[in-house]
């Protein structure tokens, strides 16, 4: 893999990353703050009634919920989760995202 590394967040800085990403009515925000050949660090604002249609990623990835509530359903087992929760998603295994209030979610996507 020869992708470029990227990164969005200041080096040697204390940050809150709910901060990072702001809501945005009847929608979506997605903000990649690091991407490399380990994976990729990114945060989303979803607004309250939204979310990601059932996908399947390769790698295994970690769900850290920064602010509000959220539901991830995996391989058909609906998870709520709430702010300081946190939630693997194996790889390969059916996954979607549904918001039924306003949440931020930090995704950590592990390749290799």
């Amino acid at each position: 893999m020869n992708q470029q590394a990227t990164s969005q967040l200041p080096p040697a800085e204390a940050v809150s990353l709910a901060d990072l990403v702001a809501y945005q009515d009847g929608g979506i925000v997605s903000k990649t703050l690091i991407r490399n050949d380990a994976g990729n660090l990114t945060l989303f604002a979803f607004d309250a009634g939204q979310g990601l249609s059932e996908h399947i990623a390769p790698f295994e990835a970690v769900v850290q919920v920064l602010e509000g509530r959220g539901e991830l359903t995996i391989a058909g087992k609906t998870i709520r989760a709430a702010a300081g929760q946190t939630v693997l998603m194996p790889a390969h295994a059916p996954h979607s995202v549904q918001a039924p209030e306003r949440f931020k979610m930090l995704l950590i996507m592990i390749r290799g």
